[in-house]
């Protein structure tokens, strides 16, 4: 039983990476970003456009926005929607470093009143931060910028584009090919499962970490200070929860992520001095 296990677990190993390969030519390849200071350099695999993904975003921000405003929860302290649209003013000319069209962009910024500590940016730059994130970690405005300069860099680089296209395509592959291979429900959901482990996973936390180095650098070029965003995750750290394994996390663990971040963040300090002689 356990030989039959080993040499099934190694079928759908092979099969993914089959139907993975086989993706990747259905893909276009582009570079959505320059590479900046921090030498943002991976090709990425694009099935959907830019334009359909924007469209979707438009879509659902709207909805968002409606939602929260209906449950009274959409910019409802206005000292913290100018702090937070300020920041936000000072990080979006410099995406010009990465992609000088993000810098033209219909970007909107509000405010949700959460005691959720979060904040995301939807493709096309539709932000959105969460009072808990303010007020839980009393969050400086480096800190602020560290987080709100990561969240533009997922849109710089179209992670939520990239995802979709990959999820996209390997569904496809693993739905037909499960078919004309006879392995049935149980080998189509161990595919599946392949697929999150052996790619699906990974990735993810290469988006964390490519987010992670562009924040900081649209952070510096902005004039606040990159080494912000490491104390910014040693404040998540004291109010969060026991992580994940590592190896079945979508982000980075937070010493990885630290360490990182503390290269780094030294690597566009020379930025941070720069603009601070400017303004």
């Amino acid at each position: 039983m356990a030989y039959q296990m080993q040499r099934s677990h190694q079928f759908l190993s092979r099969f993914f990476l089959i139907a993975a390969a086989l993706a990747l030519t259905a893909c276009e390849s582009v570079q959505t970003t320059q590479g900046g200071a921090v030498g943002i350099t991976r090709q990425q695999s694009m099935m959907l456009s830019a334009q359909e993904v924007d469209a979707s975003a438009v879509k659902e921000y709207a909805q968002v926005l409606d939602e929260q405003k209906k449950k009274g929860a959409l910019n409802q302290n206005a000292a913290q929607v100018r702090r937070v649209r300020a920041i936000a003013d000072r990080l979006i000319p410099q995406t010009a470093a990465f992609r000088p069209d993000a810098v033209k962009w219909k970007w909107e910024v509000n405010i949700i009143t959460s005691p959720e500590a979060n904040a995301w940016c939807m493709p096309g730059g539709k932000i959105a931060v969460y009072t808990g994130l303010i007020e839980k970690l009393k969050i400086t405005d480096d800190e602020l910028a560290a987080v709100m300069g990561h969240e533009i860099a997922h849109a710089l680089r179209e992670h939520a584009r990239e995802r979709a296209s990959e999820q996209a395509v390997t569904g496809s592959l693993i739905s037909i090919g499960s078919s004309i291979l006879g392995v049935g429900e149980l080998g189509k959901q161990g595919a599946q499962y392949a697929y999150m482990g052996l790619v699906g996973l990974p990735n993810s936390r290469t988006h964390e970490t490519e987010a992670d180095r562009i924040g900081v650098e649209l952070a510096a070029r902005a004039g606040y200070d990159p080494r912000a965003a490491i104390s910014l995750w040693q404040k998540m750290a004291q109010i969060g929860g026991s992580e994940p394994m590592k190896f079945m996390s979508t982000h980075p663990s937070r010493e990885d992520r630290i360490s990182d971040l503390t290269v780094y963040s030294q690597r566009v300090m020379p930025l941070y001095e720069q603009s601070k002689k400017t303004r």
